[in-house]
C-alpha cells in the first residue's frame, strides 16, 4: 500500500474522537445533524442492550401511544409517535403477531382500523418500563441534573421550531 493509501485506509477505519473540542477528522464530525444521528444510534443500541430483542424503540413508543389513546387509528398513531404512515402498518403487524395489540374496524369508516392494547401488551409494557427508564438514565449519564434539564429544553425548543 502506498503512503497516501495507507493513511486513507487508517483514517477510514478509525472511530472519531468526540471527547476533544477541536475539529474532527471530517467536517460532519462537528455538525449538529451528525451528532443527532450518532446519538440516535447510541440510544437504539442502549435500548437493545437494556430492554432486549423482544421490543424495539418504535414498538415501545407505539405500545405506549396505543395504551394512552385507545381506539386511535394507524395514521393517528404514526402522527403521535412521529413515524412514517407508510411503514407504521408493519410495526402494528409485529405487535399484533405478538398478541400485544388488537385491531378492530371502525363502525363509522370501514377503511379505518382502530387500535387497542391487549392484556399481554399491557404486561409487556409494564415489564419493559423499568429498563426503558434505565436506558434514559444511561444515555444521559455524563450529564448532571442541570445539564439534563437544559438538554431537554433545547431538544424541545428545536422540535417545537421544526415541527410546530
Amino acid at each position: 500500500m502506498s503512503g497516501v493509501n495507507e493513511r486513507a485506509h487508517k483514517a477510514a477505519h478509525r472511530t472519531p474522537d468526540y471527547t476533544s473540542s477541536g475539529p474532527g477528522d471530517l467536517s460532519v464530525h462537528r455538525m449538529p445533524g451528525h451528532f443527532i444521528r450518532r446519538l440516535q444510534q447510541v440510544a437504539v443500541r442502549l435500548f437493545g442492550d437494556c430492554v432486549g430483542p423482544e421490543l424495539t424503540p418504535v414498538q415501545y413508543a407505539a405500545l405506549c401511544a396505543i395504551a394512552q389513546t385507545p381506539g386511535a387509528g394507524q395514521a393517528a398513531l404514526a402522527a403521535l409517535i412521529g413515524y412514517d404512515r407508510a411503514t407504521i402498518g408493519g410495526v402494528i403487524d409485529r405487535l399484533e403477531q405478538k398478541g400485544w395489540v388488537a385491531r378492530s374496524g371502525s363502525p363509522e369508516d370501514r377503511r379505518l382500523n382502530l387500535l387497542s392494547i391487549t392484556p399481554d401488551g399491557q404486561a409487556a409494557l409494564a415489564r419493559a418500563a423499568p429498563a426503558v427508564l434505565a436506558v434514559q438514565d444511561k444515555l444521559l449519564e455524563p450529564l448532571d441534573q442541570q445539564e439534563r434539564e437544559a438538554f431537554e429544553r433545547m431538544c424541545l425548543k428545536l422540535l417545537a421550531h421544526h415541527l410546530g
